[in-house]
Parts: C-alpha cells; sequence; structure tokens
C-alpha cells in the first residue's frame, strides 16, 4: 500500500527509544573499561540519555556501580544528532559548562556540531588539589562528499575559533587545558595550522613513551588502517599538563583493520568490520598528579 498524498494517510507511527544489544556497542564499552581513563570525550553521540544508558549498563567498576556517573552532553548544531560529550568518574565531577554553538554569524554558526568547555577541578590529594582543568572537545567539519574548498576554509575558521577559546583560558590564567576530539584533517594540513602550530599545545604522539598500538608497523593514524593520511583524531594538552604526562598512546584494539583485520591486534570477539566498536581508534594520555 503507497499513500501518495496526505489523504491516502490516517494514522501514525511511534518512535520509541530502546537499548540495542550488538556486539559492536558491547566491544565500545570495553574499549572504555580497558582505557579507564577518569575522564572520556566522546564524538557521535546521540543525546546523554542514551550516553548516559550506554555507560550505566555496560561501564561497571570493580563494586559493580557505574564507573561514569557524571555525563554530559549538549545538543549541537548538527541536525542529526551528532554531537560531543564527555564522561568522568567520581573524582571529577563536572563543575562549569560553557557551549559555543552560538558563536559566529545568526544562521551561519561556526561549529558544525559544538566546542563545549567542560570544566573540572583535580581532586584532594592530588598535587594539583582545586586547580581547575578545562577540556575542549571537537568535531570539526568532515570532508564527506569531498575535500572541497568550502569544506577547508570551514574547517579552518572552526580551528581558528578553537585556538581563539583556547587562548582565552590561558589569557585567564587557566593552566590545564587538553583539546581533542575528531579535527577531521592531517597535521600537515593548511586548516588545522592555526590550532597544531599557532598554540603552546602539544599533540600526545609527542611524548617519549608513545605507543602507536601497533607492535610491528608504524602507525600514526587514528581512522581506518592508521596510515599517516588517517591521522585526524588530536589530544592536544597545554603546557604544564603535557609536562606532567608519563605516556599515552593510540588504543586500537576496537578497530577492525585492513581486509581481514589483521593490521593490528584486536580483541578476539570482533570478527568483522561490523562488530567493531569504531572505525577510529582511541587516543589516550597518561598524566601525573601525584
Amino acid at each position: 500500500m503507497v499513500a501518495e498524498g496526505r489523504g491516502d494517510w490516517v494514522g501514525w507511527v511511534d518512535l520509541i527509544k530502546d537499548r540495542i544489544d550488538a556486539s559492536a556497542i558491547t566491544h565500545t564499552a570495553q574499549v572504555f573499561t580497558e582505557i579507564a581513563a577518569d575522564i572520556v570525550g566522546v564524538v557521535e553521540a546521540e543525546d546523554r540519555i542514551t550516553l548516559a544508558r550506554f555507560s550505566d549498563s555496560l561501564i561497571r567498576d570493580n563494586a559493580d556501580r557505574p564507573r561514569y556517573p557524571h555525563i554530559m552532553l549538549i545538543d549541537g548544531n548538527d541536525t542529526r544528532g551528532i554531537d560531543v560529550g564527555v564522561l568522568s568518574t567520581d573524582q571529577y565531577p563536572i563543575h562549569g559548562i560553557r557551549s559555543h554553538i552560538d558563536d559566529g554569524p545568526i544562521g551561519n554558526p561556526i561549529f558544525s556540531r559544538d566546542c563545549p568547555e567542560y570544566q573540572f577541578t583535580f581532586p584532594v590529594g592530588s598535587s594539583l588539589a582545586g586547580q581547575p582543568l578545562v577540556i575542549l572537545i571537537n568535531h570539526l567539519k568532515s570532508k564527506f562528499g569531498g575535500n572541497d574548498s568550502s569544506s577547508s576554509k570551514r574547517r579552518r575558521k572552526q580551528a581558528e575559533a578553537v585556538a581563539q577559546i583556547y587562548k582565552g583560558l590561558r589569557d585567564r590564567g587557566v593552566e590545564h587545558i587538553a583539546v581533542l576530539g575528531d579535527l577531521n584533517d592531517t597535521p600537515d594540513s593548511d586548516p588545522l595550522q592555526p590550532l597544531l602550530h599557532n598554540t603552546d599545545l602539544t599533540d600526545i604522539s609527542k611524548v617519549t613513551s608513545f605507543d602507536d598500538g601497533d607492535p610491528d608497523e608504524e602507525r600514526p593514524g587514528t581512522f581506518g588502517n592508521g596510515t599517516k593520511s588517517d591521522k585526524i583524531d588530536y589530544l592536544l594538552l597545554s603546557p604544564t599538563l603535557f609536562a606532567r604526562t608519563t605516556g599515552g598512546g593510540i588504543f586500537r584494539k576496537g578497530v577492525w583493520g585492513g581486509k581481514n583485520g589483521t593490521l593490528f591486534p584486536h580483541f578476539d570477539t570482533i570478527t568483522s568490520k561490523v562488530n567493531a566498536a569504531s572505525d577510529h581508534a582511541a587516543l589516550y594520555a597518561d598524566i601525573d598528579i601525584s
């Protein structure tokens, strides 16, 4: 039966939200669990409730409590609901949020999603106790449909805006800042120069003990097969954070590498690209605050 207009249709469709028990979701949770970070930035999350359900159901600590009781996501500018968010442990409650969805001209915002500032305070007992920590999470304009000049210009404006937000925080005396996310371009690209070369941020890959997640070959990239041209995800640290960084790397166990998935080690239960956690590997940093 085909409805050719409103007159042919009398009824409605009810859409419901329910948990999806897919292996890819389980593998995504396994990535979270194995890295065991205190603060996690995520991209391409639907909404806060969905993210909270995923976390509360599948990411538990040794006492069977949610590892990440603090979860926040602000709806961004992407009409598809592709948003950025943050999860944190009980030692890092979120003390403040600042959204940048309205930055730019009315009707033409700078950010395709958002560049939220999530504000934390280092926990009691640490050497930085009481000092602020700000995380900027990004998902810049993609190259989907081709890397045309308009796409490239949009990413550069976004990178410039992130750099200005970062510099504004530094001018206000905030020393501990991390900028992270999917920047959708390579380190040598023109669009990312304002952020990668015109600030004092340092890429986690520069840490001495950086582990690229492949014991056999050098793989600097985070997307797909991890080649040089696949480095589009970043974890950038302010000088004070980088000075305390003792390690870091790319966690690839949730990614299916190559046609047969054998380019680098992955979870044994991932048997095809379909049930991989993501096309993107996860970046992490080990920062000593003792």
